[in-house]
């Protein structure tokens, strides 16, 4: 199945899920969807989509604190109840895991929304037939 690209050329279609954890273009899934840490790029470089109109707004932010925030107090909690260390060690372990969890998991988060974005036409995607 394929779409018709804006540049009149047809691009295959992609899985809108596959295409925002691997940070490319929601249409064609080849064109890298950032440049930068978060900076959405203004159009993809193979196909020619317009990204300006995303609008992604605090919707990865939100997602990844609900998710790295279930996972990181459910391992504090079993680490205090198996082992009951001093604070510090909970903030030496926790600390880390949550900075570095926070910046890796922004990227596909931000990127699976655009994608949803264009799947529900709210980014410029072709009309349906």
């Amino acid at each position: 199945m394929t779409e018709r690209g804006a540049a009149g050329g047809n691009a295959a279609a992609t899985s809108w899920l596959r295409a925002g954890i691997a940070c490319r273009c929601p249409r064609c899934g080849r064109g890298p969807l950032f440049y930068g840490l978060l900076r959405v790029r203004p159009s993809c470089e193979v196909c020619g989509l317009d990204l300006s109109a995303q609008d992604a707004g605090d919707g990865p932010a939100v997602f990844v604190i609900l998710f790295l925030g279930l996972i990181v107090v459910a391992l504090a909690a079993i680490v205090e109840i198996e082992y009951s260390p001093p604070i510090w060690v909970h903030l030496m372990l926790w600390t880390p895991l949550i900075l570095g969890g926070s910046i890796l998991l922004l990227r596909p988060f931000k990127g699976v929304l655009i994608a949803l974005q264009y799947r529900h036409r709210l980014l410029g995607a072709p009309p349906r037939r």
